[in-house]
């Protein structure tokens, strides 16, 4: 397996890109600071998308691999962009969203603490200039 990753991304007007990483999935960039109509997925925005990817994938695996049903999941992911800097977080919030049978609030817990801390590359990327706060409900 390599350890390299590529992207190729081409300008197509003004400020919007097409992009393509390895899986060959398209994927429309465009700006949202410079006042044009929005014709494609935001830079920003991308960005939390793969931070609730990330850290989703590793807190369902982690989860099954202590043996903890999961009917359901999903993630809200907000960010708070800098009143100085548009461009950088300042916070992030992530809450995770269960339901499944007899889960553990302890193995929840440690799976979202083990995500954060050791497995998600994308939220080791913004820790250093975004505070991520976490929290969790289960659904009855």
């Amino acid at each position: 397996m390599s350890n390299e990753l590529k992207a190729q991304l081409t300008l197509v007007k003004g400020l919007q890109f097409v992009g393509a990483g390895g899986s060959h999935h398209s994927v429309v960039l465009d700006s949202d600071f410079e006042g044009n109509i929005p014709a494609g997925n935001k830079p920003m925005e991308l960005l939390l998308i793969a931070l609730g990817g990330c850290t989703g994938m590793d807190v369902i695996s982690i989860l099954r691999k202590k043996r903890q049903v999961v009917r359901y999941f999903a993630l809200e992911v907000k960010g708070y962009r800098r009143e100085e800097h548009p461009r950088i977080f300042e916070k992030i919030e992530i809450k995770y969203i269960l339901k499944g049978d007899n889960l553990s609030e302890e193995a929840i817990q440690r799976a979202i603490e083990l995500s954060q801390e050791k497995y998600c590359s994308v939220s080791a990327m913004l820790k250093p200039v975004a505070k991520i706060e976490t929290s969790y409900e289960i659904l009855k």
